[in-house]
């Protein structure tokens, strides 16, 4: 297998995600406004996939393909406010993704599911 190619295209992908997340990111820059300092917090997340093949040649050339790529999400979760020696976090409140609703209801969903299958049961 081609080593170096895979290794090339990790390098640039894992260069190009450097260049998209740093600290800042996380804790953004101080907002001031009179006696009162807000700093944003936000949560990263982010994605990584490489891949590649060699293919055989009839030339004896060695012929590779491959690829990659990465994502990042940056959503704010609070921001920290500064008054004087007075220091707050305010949460930001998100609509819950699907998944998050889902895992959430969960046990309300079993308890449901386990209601109707006992007055099935007691009907028979």
């Amino acid at each position: 297998m081609s080593e170096n190619s895979i290794r090339n295209i990790m390098d640039v992908t894992l260069e190009k995600l450097r260049n998209m997340v740093d600290a800042n990111i996380i804790t953004g820059n101080p907002i001031v406004s009179g006696n009162i300092t807000l700093i944003p917090v936000s949560k990263v997340s982010f994605g990584l996939a490489t891949g590649g093949s060699d293919f055989p040649s009839k030339t004896g050339a060695e012929l590779f393909g491959g690829g990659g790529g990465a994502g990042v999400t940056v959503s704010p979760i609070a921001f920290i406010v500064i008054s004087g020696d007075n220091v707050k976090m305010l949460p930001v409140y998100n609509e819950l993704t699907t998944v998050e609703k889902a895992v959430s209801m969960a046990p309300e969903i079993l308890d449901k599911a386990k209601e109707i299958l006992g007055k099935k049961e007691e009907n028979k």
